[in-house]
Parts: C-alpha cells; structure tokens; sequence
C-alpha cells in the first residue's frame, strides 16, 4: 500500500489526476471507476484542467460506484447530477460511455444484475474510492458480511447525518442506495482512497492499521495488491507518517 500526503486537498488532487491521466493515455480503452461527494471534487477539477490541456478521453468509459434509490437522475441531488455537474459536462465525454445505477429502476433486484453485467463487460482499471467517517467504500456500510455483488443497502444513521447536509429537509435524505460491491471494487487493476479533513483521521487509521474487519469496510483494501492512499495532512494525522 502507498501512501502519499500532500499539504491541501488542491495539490492531492492535482497527483490523483495525474494518476488517471497515466491510465487513460497508457490504454486504448481504459475505464475508470468513479466515486461522488467533496472529496473527489479537487481530483475531478484537476482533471478538467487536464482535458482543457489537450488529454484526450474520447475513449474513456466510466462507472460509477453508487446512487440512491428514489432519486431520478435529473434529481438536484442524485449522483447522476453530481457526476455531471462536475466532470462530465466539463469534459465533453460522450454520456453513453458512462455508466451509473439507476435508483428509480422498478425492480431493484434486475437493476442490480444489469449494473453487474456492466461491472463485467468492463473491467475496471483504476478506482477511485473516497472513505465514510464509519468506514464506508461505495455505500459498503459496516455490518457482519461484506456482500459481493451489487446491492440495495440500507443507509446508518451515520451516513444519513452526514448526506444532510445535502438536502433542505433531514427527511428528503434517502434511506437506501444501490452500491457496488466489495469484490467488484477489489477487482479493480489499481484503487486509489482518498480522505482529506481532520473528522476522517481516525477511519483512516482503522482501515489502514487496525486490521481487516467487517465493521471498518474499507480495511478490506489491504488484501488489494495495488492501492494508493491519498491524504492531506489532518487526515493522515493518526499514522505518524
């Protein structure tokens, strides 16, 4: 595992971008995985620094990790929105190569089996990953089993104050999302997780040094042959780096 600390989430997301890039230009169709929320917005602003430089990524295809069920993807606060609104729009990638779950879908189960066919049509050569305060990757909440496959969760209490802040109502905060699953993210060629912010410094330092365990999902990383870690430095306050 490769850990890498930087002094702002500017210039973290600056080398994250740099990663993407070297994946982008080293295959003639690579795929990233895509993660949503304020961590991954100065990896996602780099990036479009980048393309407005002159990378190309007409051949891209991406997937995302995760949506809520219920929200529709013109939804103000669907991950639909977020990925456009932040890198597709501004990129000018074309939309039928970019993949996320539907949250309205009528039966969640074939949704789930859809979004997994596509997990298996295109595997994944770089994730991005950001991590939950209780240790969440995708919507992989802590619970006694970590599921494999995409999946319909139920949100903790945790996640739900923390995505409040998003909505006007605490009420309007979805219940459920459809995630990713672990082994999909494992299978992933490199993973990159990012945390920034001294409220992500303890999750940090139990995913990374206290052992594998359902109820830290993101631990389950350190079984990954090819992850970087990518902090600033209230984050990575907890591993005496």
């Amino acid at each position: 595992m490769n850990i890498r600390v930087f002094r702002t989430p500017s210039d973290a997301g600056i080398y994250a971008a740099s990663m993407l890039e070297r994946v982008i230009t080293s295959s003639e169709r690579p795929v990233i995985g895509l993660a949503t929320g304020e961590t991954v917005i100065p990896v996602y602003d780099a990036l479009v620094n980048f393309v407005r430089c002159g990378l190309n990524v007409s051949h891209v295809t991406t997937i995302n990790l995760d949506e809520y069920v219920g929200l529709a993807p013109d939804h103000p606060q669907s991950y639909h929105q977020f990925m456009d609104e932040h890198l597709f729009s501004r990129i000018g990638i074309r939309m039928q190569s970019t993949h996320l779950p539907n949250g309205v879908a009528p039966d969640l189960a074939a949704e789930c089996e859809r979004y997994n066919e596509v997990i298996r049509n295109h595997p994944i050569d770089m994730q991005v990953l950001g991590i939950g305060v209780n240790g969440h990757i995708g919507f992989n909440e802590p619970s006694h089993a970590l599921i494999t496959g995409t999946h319909v969760v139920n949100l903790t209490p945790e996640t739900i104050a923390m995505n409040a802040r998003f909505f006007s109502r605490k009420e309007d905060v979805p219940r459920q999302a459809i995630t990713m699953g672990i082994q999909s993210i494992l299978q992933a060629k490199q993973i990159m997780l990012l945390a920034f912010g001294e409220h992500k410094a303890d999750i940090i330092y139990r995913a990374l040094k206290d052992g594998i365990r359902t109820d830290v999902p993101a631990s389950i990383l350190q079984l990954h042959k090819d992850v970087t870690v990518i902090l600033d430095r209230q984050s990575a306050a907890r591993l005496g780096l």
